[in-house]
This record gives structure tokens, sequence and C-alpha cells, in this order.
């Protein structure tokens, strides 16, 4: 399976949520000429948040899709509603300064209510499910969750329980872990019926969305953009480009931005009691190391086991090789379970690890690089530039001032030098440093 081009059909990868998704109706390409109010490129959760408020707002919505509704990192992700950016607070109040963290602070947890606004309003069955645990492996981990509760805090958010290894043994039965810290404000999903049930949503406002029509040129950036594809084209008053690590280098503008990257996962077969064992609150948990593992229960009782970084957008040979060694170091119980699924995908890192947000010309909008936190991300930019196409700028222009510094050695070193760093941080993992 590749994480990176579109399947020759559109057909989903073979993944444990591919094999559990709730039926779709079939959306055809698009063919012919198109007029519309918005057009938004991409149908993962960025495109699906910015096109759903806007049909909302009574904006006529056509969105493509280069192969299926959630296809990409939003369909295939770890599923969990890990609230704040990459870039942490402590970061951004030294790179940017205190007026630009004071804004960020107030919308680190907005991304994971609109997930669950959208959910309750819209009825969407996702296996919607609250808490999230961070681990850590070591005192200076600690000391990083105890920094996070205390400046959180100071912004009003009071989510967080610290657990020492007694406490994080109670949800997680491993004795891998210094402590912990739960985000009771977290959660997790099954990400490709969320995408799924939002694209209905969006269908049900009065949007189009037209599924295995990939773009292949983007005209008039500086004026009204035209749009097109194999068959056919749009030309939108505005356009939303929302395609993230997929978007192929059809706008070379963004292409310097971000850098596509791959994480990969396996899903064990059903585990039943011995499942409820091993995480008996059925939080999510992720830890605190650079190359981190991800990690929770299905509805259906399998462990979901995420980890493993490739700079490029790249697949590893062999997903189960790389990832159930650390499966097996947390839960050594699990050693000889079934493997049944196996997937890898892309999502883009910026260099800064924050996210990117701007526009391309008077009418062209783009959102991308949400640097492995795209569930919440995503659905709170895609809010941010809804409001900035219908007419309000204030938070669009926050993080469109941001800074936004291109990777080392532009498109050639790009993945050498992240490769590196990640194994530069990779082994201080490996020493505790």
């Amino acid at each position: 399976m590749s994480g990176g081009s579109y399947a020759g059909d559109g057909a989903y990868p073979s993944s444990y949520y591919a094999a559990s998704a709730h039926s779709a109706p079939s959306r055809p390409p698009l063919a012919g000429d198109v007029e519309t109010d918005v057009c938004v490129v991409g149908g993962g959760f960025t495109g699906l948040s910015a096109g759903l408020d806007l049909a909302e707002k009574g904006h006529r919505v056509v969105l493509l899709e280069g192969a299926r509704i959630g296809w990409g990192a939003s369909g295939r992700n770890g599923g969990q509603i890990v609230n704040g950016l990459n870039a942490s607070l402590e970061t951004i109040a030294a790179r940017y300064g205190k007026a630009t963290t004071d804004f960020v602070a107030t919308v680190v947890q907005e991304g994971g209510a609109i997930i669950r606004e959208r959910i309750a309003k819209y009825d969407i069955a996702c296996d919607l499910k609250r808490g999230n645990i961070f681990t850590a492996f070591t005192a200076k981990q600690m000391a990083e969750l105890e920094a996070k509760q205390a400046l959180w805090r100071t912004y009003g958010h009071d989510n967080f329980e610290m657990l020492d290894a007694a406490g994080v043994r109670r949800h997680i039965a491993t004795d891998a872990y210094l402590g912990g810290m739960i985000d009771h404000s977290g959660g997790h999903m099954h990400p490709l019926n969320l995408a799924l049930g939002q694209a209905a949503a969006l269908e049900s406002r009065g949007g189009v969305i037209h599924e295995a029509s990939p773009v292949v040129s983007i005209e008039a950036l500086d004026g009204r953009p035209v749009v097109r594809t194999a068959d056919g084209l749009v030309r939108p008053r505005t356009l939303i480009l929302a395609g993230n690590a997929y978007l192929g280098g059809v706008v070379p503008e963004l292409d310097t931005r971000i850098m596509p990257f791959s994480t990969q996962i396996i899903a064990t077969e059903p585990l039943g009691a011995r499942g409820r064992e091993l995480l008996p609150t059925d939080m999510c948990v992720e830890d605190l190391r650079y190359v981190l593992d991800y990690y929770r229960l299905s509805a259906d009782g399998r462990l979901l086991f995420g980890g493993g970084t490739v700079y490029g957008g790249t697949d590893p040979a062999d997903i189960r090789a790389k990832i159930l060694p650390n499966l097996e170091k947390i839960f050594p119980s699990l050693k000889g379970a079934r493997i049944d699924f196996a997937w890898s995908g892309n999502c883009a890192i910026s260099f800064s690890r924050v996210p990117q947000m701007g526009r391309l010309g008077p009418n062209s909008y783009f959102a991308c690089g949400y640097s492995g936190h795209g569930v919440v991300g995503s659905h709170l930019f895609g809010r941010i530039l809804a409001e900035a196409v219908d007419g309000d700028l204030s938070r669009f222009d926050v993080f469109a001032h941001v800074p936004w510094t291109p990777f080392p050695g532009g498109r050639r070193f790009r993945v050498p030098y992240s490769a590196l760093g990640s194994w530069w941080y990779g082994l201080r993992d490996r020493l505790g440093v």
C-alpha cells in the first residue's frame, strides 16, 4: 500500500478503519464546468470542517477529493483527540511572544470541542470515548508534564490529572512508565467514520462532493481561481486548499512549507477480556518521546498500536516488523497475538511544528502542516478558514502572520536533514536524556 499516492481506483488502503467503516453513497467524479461560492480541495478533516461550517452559513460549497472521503491521514490516523499543537505553548512563547501565546492558549482545546459538537449535532456514530493519557519514561518527561499542567492552568485549562507509576498502572497494565498525566478533555474515536459522518452532514446542508477527482492544475491564484480536474473544472469565488500532505505538487507555493512523513499502525485480533485488562479505563495513550508510541482499544476490543516515522512519505518494507516490537515492550503478554491489520499513511510537518495558514491570493486560502496533531488541528483550522471566507479574519490573521521557516536545504535536502534530526532525538529517547 502506498502512503503518498492515490490508488488508481481511489480505493481505501487495507486498514482496520476501512474494514469497519460505515457504508457511504457513491459520489461521482467532477464532470463539466461548475460555478460555486467555495471550492474546497481535499476531503479530509480540514476540508470537511471548513466546508461544513460554510454550508451551514449558506455558502454553496463544492468539495473535490482525489480518492475517497477520509482516504488520507484523516481516515488512517490513531483516532486520538490530543489537545494542543505540536509546538508547545512554551515554545510558541519563546518564538513568537506573549500576545501570540495568549491567543493560541484560547484555541488549543477548540478542535476537540468541534469534534464533539459535530458528533452530537449530526448524530455521527464513530465510537467516541473520553480521556487520553500522556506517559513518561523519565524524570525529565515527568517534569515536562508538570510544567505543562501548571502553564495550561494559568490559561484556565484545568483538565489534567497527574499520575505516579502506580496511578498509571490503574489505567495501563504495564510497568514501563515512571508516571503520566490524564487529559480528561481528550479522547478517541473511529476517524474514518467521523470523516464520513461529516461528509454526510455537509451534503445535508447542500454541499456537493466529488470523489475520484484529483486536481491537475489551479489557475489564477492572484484573481478568481480556476480549479481543473481531468474531466471538469470549478470556478469558485473562493478556493480553500486542504490537501495537506496529498496535494502532490499541484501548488508549488506550499511545497516548501511542509514535508510529508508516514506513520504506521497495527491492529491486533479482538482481545476480549484481555484487552479490557490491559486498558481497563479505555483511554487512549501516547508517550512523550520524540519518536513516540500511541495506542488505544477499538470498539471491538482490538489494540490499535502506532508509531514510527519515515520522512518523505514512504512506507517501511514491513510495518508489522517495525511496530510489533514496540507493542511487545509495553505489553509482553501480547507476544504471539494475531495481527489482523497493518497500514501506513502520510501526515505533513512544518519546520516550526506550527500549522501553516495563509492566502496565496485574495481569494485562495490554505491550511496544512499539523505535524502529528492533525485530528484536533484540522478541525480548528478548518473552522478558522471558514470564518475568514465568511468575512471574519480576526483569528485567521493571527496564524497567517506567524512567521514560517522553510526546511534547511530546500526540497532536495529536507528529508535527509529531518531524518538526521529524528535519529538524534531518537537516540536521546533511548539514552533517556
